[in-house]
């Protein structure tokens, strides 16, 4: 091995409850193919893979490549996933099974508290035009003042023109909002706990993260069906299931001194 090329370790992807010997095949991150397997200390499990001791960019290619790895276990386990880009800076197992027996009394109670829960994501959209009109409906203020200028030359009704967008304006934020709450009414109760993301957008209703029991899954299911049949014509429901608990679970590993 020449001094440019990086020297082995072991890329950690999440943790699981598992005490037996597994191998998900294949799929580790960056181009070589290795092997994602698991390291077992008592009842607990790393889900890792031998890498180069780099530090991955936040790139496309690498965050599928780690979330695909997620993914997979995701079919047979709960998974508390490890920040990107974690990898322990020795090329055995041994230093692996040091982290978790070091950091043993956290991650179980972790996996404990996620057991049988899934992350849900959901983003709202208003469509334009038919939000737009129904504010025309609503707001009898609008609505009067654009009929009277209606038939006016475009040149004499600036500064009205510019009010009837600030009361617009003003009017769609008004309804965004109160759409999120009815929103997040109805599927909160249903969750065992919610992040809201900050909206990117004016006609952003709601991006938000919903963690659930897998056995209220169906139920949380039904609850996004019905808004989606009441709020179709109005707005764009997109929703994204069984994702690892990003939004809910941050485990950050320290690889330093073991």
């Amino acid at each position: 091995m020449d001094n440019d090329t990086p020297k082995e370790g072991k890329y950690i992807y999440g943790i699981i409850r598992n005490s037996n010997n597994i191998d998900f095949g294949p799929i580790g991150i960056g181009k070589r193919n290795d092997s994602v397997y698991g390291v077992v200390y008592k009842d607990i499990c790393a889900v890792v893979s031998s890498s180069p001791i780099i530090q991955y960019e936040v790139r496309r290619a690498n965050m599928i490549a780690h979330q695909k790895v997620l993914e997979e276990v995701m079919k047979q386990f709960n998974v508390l996933p490890v920040r990107f880009s974690t990898i322990s800076p020795h090329d055995n197992d041994d230093a692996i099974i040091r982290i978790l027996s070091e950091d043993y009394v956290r991650l179980d109670d972790l996996l404990t508290k996620m057991k049988g829960k899934k992350e849900l994501g959901l983003k709202v959209m208003a469509e334009e035009k038919k939000i737009y009109e129904n504010i025309i409906q609503k707001y009898d203020n609008i609505r009067s003042l654009r009929d009277k200028l209606i038939n006016q030359p475009s040149d004499k009704i600036h500064y009205q023109r510019v009010k009837i967008g600030e009361m617009v304006a003003e009017a769609l934020k008004k309804e965004i909002e109160s759409y999120k709450k009815q929103i997040l009414d109805i599927l909160s109760p249903v969750a065992d706990d919610v992040k809201i993301t900050d909206n990117y957008g004016n006609l952003m209703i709601l991006n938000a993260a919903f963690l659930i029991k897998e056995v209220n899954e169906p139920v949380f299911d039904a609850a996004v069906n019905d808004l989606d049949q009441k709020y179709g014509d109005m707005m764009t429901f997109k929703y994204v299931g069984t994702l690892p608990p990003y939004n809910f679970v941050n485990l950050s590993i320290n690889t330093k001194g073991v």
